[in-house]
């Protein structure tokens, strides 16, 4: 009878295992993408190192970015990409509507917008924070010292709740002037309404460093007041799609860590390394399990380079904004960014 039981029992573990190794079907999204020969990428409106236009029409931006590594994973081509600009109150119906397919739009991971928007919070590509700008004449030095003091924000956002939440818990009758769009709000700030404007800190320094017409005659406060995970969204109802846009983010980390960037992609293929073998197809074949061919990865990298790349070149401190690295390093280099390992 025990034999028979374990017989049972290791033939279910072989099944399954066989299951397990079963490509995967590539899912309605991407066959709505295949279909259309594009990826529909909803952006910022113009947030400077995230996602902007220039007078082209062409789109840069660490968030921008992101889309074109998915496309270029998904339909070889990183050009592929619609990029469709949304306001805060515009960008979650436009993706629970079908408006598009991805949300790549300096957005932060809550519980709420996880659990009761119909949407999948994929991975983190920015970790930011709350913060405040005020002009250097004004003379304050902290968050404190905004008591009583009218503060420009715009509505829709988490920015404004924290801003609400923060000045009740500290006792400091912030009152907050609310505009619906960015653009009146960094408007009203700069035209002196408001003594200081709040948003995520590195808006902060985009907003400084594209609108001011002096960025010097500006600062950012020291104090942080919240914690922004920021990251790319898809709808909730297509598996498949979330895990293909999950594990490029994981990729782009992944290859950064192991030292594989855009130029040297041809040239790592022969390495012996088990990890970078997996990341770039030369050894087992990951892409089938997530509906795509061998090479998904190297591709991303080659369009965009690794996430470092992807930093250095939008925000870091080589870039306009010039933002340190901070929290947004590599954990071994101390910093949060942790790729789930691709295997």
């Amino acid at each position: 009878m025990k034999f028979i039981k374990l017989k049972t029992a290791v033939a279910a573990v072989a099944a399954f295992g066989a299951l397990m190794a079963l490509p995967a079907h590539a899912g309605k999204t991407l066959d709505g993408i295949k279909s259309k020969g594009q990826i529909v990428c909803g952006v910022n409106t113009g947030l400077a190192g995230f996602g902007a236009a220039d007078s082209s029409g062409k789109w840069t931006g660490l968030d921008v970015d992101i889309c074109r590594a998915v496309a270029a994973a998904v339909l070889g081509d990183g050009e592929k990409v619609k990029f469709v600009p949304l306001n805060a109150q515009q960008r979650f119906t436009a993706l629970q509507s079908g408006e598009i397919d991805i949300l790549s739009r300096n957005t932060t991971f809550t519980l709420t917008r996880d659990a009761s928007l119909g949407m999948h919070q994929t991975a983190v590509t920015y970790y930011d924070g709350q913060g405040f700008m005020v002009t250097t004449k004004s003379k304050i030095k902290n968050t404190k010292q905004l008591k009583g003091q009218t503060v420009c924000v715009q509505s829709g956002t988490t920015t404004e709740k924290n801003l609400t939440d923060f000045s009740k818990a500290n006792n400091l009758g912030i009152k907050p002037i609310v505009f619906e769009k960015l653009e009146a709000a960094t408007g009203a700030y700069f035209a002196g309404r408001c003594v200081a404007y709040t948003t995520d800190a590195s808006g902060l320094a985009s907003t400084r460093n594209k609108e001011a017409k002096n960025p010097n005659d500006h600062v950012i406060l020291p104090e942080l007041i919240s914690k922004e995970p920021l990251g790319p969204m898809v709808r909730r109802g297509d598996d498949e799609w979330f895990a293909i846009v999950k594990w490029v983010i994981y990729g782009l980390l992944e290859a950064e860590e192991y030292g594989v960037a855009q130029a040297n992609v041809d040239k790592m293929k022969t390495s012996t390394d088990p990890v970078v073998q997996r990341i770039l197809g030369t050894g087992e074949d990951t892409g089938k399990l997530l509906g795509l061919d061998k090479e998904w990865m190297a591709r991303a990298i080659k369009t965009t380079g690794n996430y470092g790349e992807i930093f250095n070149r939008n925000v870091g401190p080589a870039s306009p904004l010039k933002l340190p690295r901070g929290s947004n390093n590599l954990w071994n280099k101390g910093g949060l960014m942790y790729a789930y390992p691709i295997r």
